[in-house]
């Protein structure tokens, strides 16, 4: 009679630093019930791999599931699956921090359950071959990815229910592709669909149905605790397995040993299929949607994922300037690491954490608090650098140089590209950055809600998700990064709701700067043109001193006629929904005129930001905040105060303004 063998595989991660809240609810609605559940059927052999950052967590503030993980790995219950130990996209980072990151989870495993795993989770499924050569170098003999790694590269689905090898170079490894329809049933069908999907990869003797998936959706994704186990759909999918006899539940490694690979496969650089669409710009996302929806469901699902796919993981940092900054700082620390102290390597590896790089359902790049965790990280290794100086450096390898400059107490970084304006404003002494800026991008899912058709089912997580008409009408997007120092010119005076809607008219010089150091000083120099063509020559003087940052500011305009000038700042702050403009909340917003001192108090960092200017300027503020979707629908979320210095200029304006950090 021939069986099928179940590969039962769990993926258990949180980012690095998380709320302790967040951690908390996972540990109470998924985590802590799946592993009761799988207590009393230790008979039921699955996959586990968990994040080592998570779960160092849960040995230290949950001893008792961290015991019960012991326990059940004692009984032969669980077979662990190794990854990088912060959880990074493996192909992002540097082979030397690959391999350390992928020793250090081994380690862990073999100090606290005695385990040396063999096979590796691969965040995010973002494969390429080049992986190789290294998980082979860290021991490891199979790797899981999905079924679509397989389809997209143009094998059968028919011919997907066991194992292949690859290599690079001569180093082998071997690949299981996990099921997508079992990524959809399982635990979203009822618990009689999911076991005959299982039963449907009963296709021959030694037959493997795989199955690897985070276990959040087992409790904490939406709607799922009540379904999982309030009404027993974990508990009874697991009793029924077991009572099965067709199927039987094995570990990978097992499996492998007594079965032989279904040949040799080669693989597309690629993640899962949504993946490939989030990964894309806008508008070709939407023409991807178009295309999926002429071919038709059943041609895509036979012939058109061999060729019809979006874009691969890597274009997070073409898709996202915040993302790709990020990333870059973090190769460029890298390639410093070999004098880096243990302290430093450590903020290297959770900076590479995979988070905070992308956006999806699940927020990445969207959430302040993981770009917030992602600079900590980034200031705590800079800030044990011996040398303080000024350098040249193409940061985002975009073609044009940064400005790059340390001082004691903070750490500054100019885009000659747009104008010489400032993109990063950190604080050695509070590991923060008041530059963590987010631009607001239109994303397909902005205008294409999806409708669902009723079902007795729980929906997916990709499923049910539409937008309010209210949160549509707050939909603002921007055209250039969100720095601080922009120059804007308007023929009206700057009104604070047209500054908020974008409907004011704003025409920004948009002209790379010339840059010259002089004697402490840093000179950028832009002209361009605006309106009626005429030209305007933009010079900027900065000076740094301690804490503060010192404009002196030169404009000359060819128009005659009278300009409004307004010197643009974006700033974030953790807490925006606090922040106070000299004393006031922003709420909907701030306006005051004749004002030459602006303060803002910052209750994270307990700092005072302070702009203070020599000449009376017109001051208008609003919280720019992004609407994007995540695993809970749609979320308004603040990302940074915009405030707008403005002054009225006929031809020439000399200003002097300084930024500053003050303790309060």
């Amino acid at each position: 009679m021939e069986k099928v063998t179940l590969l039962f595989g769990v993926h258990m991660h949180q980012p690095v630093d998380n709320f302790s809240e967040c951690i908390a609810e996972a540990v109470a609605k998924s985590y802590k019930p799946f592993f009761d559940v799988m207590m009393r059927y230790p008979e039921f052999k699955f996959s586990l791999h968990c994040s080592g950052w998570l779960l160092n967590e849960i040995r230290k503030k949950y001893p008792e599931l961290f015991n019960v993980m012991k326990l059940l790995t004692q009984k032969g219950s669980i077979e662990w699956l190794t990854a990088g130990y912060y959880e990074p996209v493996l192909s992002a980072i540097p082979s030397n921090d690959r391999i350390a990151q992928v020793k250090k989870l081994n380690r862990f495993l073999k100090k606290h359950f005695g385990v040396r795993p063999k096979g590796l989770w691969l965040t995010e499924r973002v494969w390429e071959s080049t992986l190789i050569p290294d998980l082979v170098q860290c021991g490891i003999e199979y790797v899981v990815v999905d079924d679509y790694h397989f389809l997209s590269s143009g094998f059968p689905a028919k011919k997907l229910d066991g194992y292949y090898t690859t290599e690079e170079g001569g180093a082998k490894c071997a690949l299981f592709p996990i099921s997508k329809p079992l990524r959809y049933d399982l635990p979203f069908s009822n618990v009689e669909k999911a076991i005959e999907s299982v039963l449907g990869y009963r296709n021959r003797d030694g037959s493997a149905a795989v199955f690897f998936d985070d276990a959040e959706k087992f409790g904490l994704w939406p709607n799922t605790f009540e379904w999982v186990y309030e009404q027993g759909w974990l508990e009874k999918f697991v009793r029924l397995v077991l009572d099965e006899q067709l199927i039987v539940t094995q570990h990978y490694k097992e499996y492998m040993q007594e079965h032989h690979s279904l040949g040799i496969a080669y693989l597309n650089n690629t993640s899962y299929f949504e993946m490939g669409e989030w990964s894309l710009n806008n508008e070709d996302a939407k023409e991807l949607h178009a295309l999926q929806k002429y071919l038709g469901q059943e041609y895509m699902e036979k012939k058109g994922i061999a060729f019809v796919k979006g874009g691969i993981w890597k274009n997070f940092f073409v898709k996202y300037p915040e993302s790709n900054y990020l990333h870059k700082r973090m190769l460029w620390l890298s390639k410093q690491s070999e004098s880096f102290s243990k302290v430093q390597k450590e903020a290297l590896y959770k900076l590479q954490t995979n988070d905070v790089f992308w956006h999806g359902v699940f927020g990445g790049i969207y959430l302040p608090n993981l770009r917030d965790n992602a600079y900590r990280y980034l200031l705590e290794i800079e800030r044990g650098f011996e040398r303080k100086e000024k350098e040249f450096l193409d940061i985002d390898q975009d073609g044009y140089e940064e400005l790059k400059v340390r001082t004691d107490e903070l750490s500054l970084v100019f885009s000659l590209k747009e104008g010489g304006t400032l993109m990063e404003f950190g604080s050695f002494e509070t590991l923060f950055n008041w530059q963590n800026t987010l631009m607001r991008k239109e994303e397909s899912y902005h205008f294409q809600p999806e409708l669902l058709e009723e079902t007795k089912e729980l929906e997916s997580i990709h499923d049910g998700m539409v937008m309010d008409e209210l949160l549509k009408k707050e939909l603002v997007f921007d055209s250039i990064p969100r720095y601080s120092f922009i120059d804007c010119f308007s023929k009206k005076p700057f009104v604070l709701e047209h500054l908020r809607e974008g409907s004011q008219e704003i025409k920004r010089v948009q002209s790379a700067a010339e840059c010259k150091l002089q004697k402490g000083n840093i000179l950028f120099f832009t002209q361009g043109s605006v309106f009626e063509h005429a030209n305007v020559q933009i010079e900027k003087r900065y000076r740094v001193k301690d804490k503060a940052l010192h404009l002196d500011l030169q404009l000359f305009s060819e128009l005659e006629d009278r300009l409004y000038y307004a010197l643009e700042f974006n700033l974030h702050f953790a807490h925006l929904s606090t922040l106070t403009l000299n004393g006031e909340k922003i709420a909907e917003g701030f306006s005051q005129k004749n004002c030459r001192e602006i303060a803002l108090y910052d209750d994270f960092t307990n700092k005072s930001v302070r702009l203070q200017s020599q000449q009376e300027c017109d001051v208008h503020a609003y919280i720019a905040s992004s609407i994007a979707k995540s695993e809970s629908g749609y979320d308004k979320t603040p990302q940074q105060l915009t405030l707008f210095c403005s002054f009225s200029m006929e031809q020439k304006l000399d200003l002097h303004i300084s930024l500053e950090i003050c303790d309060v």
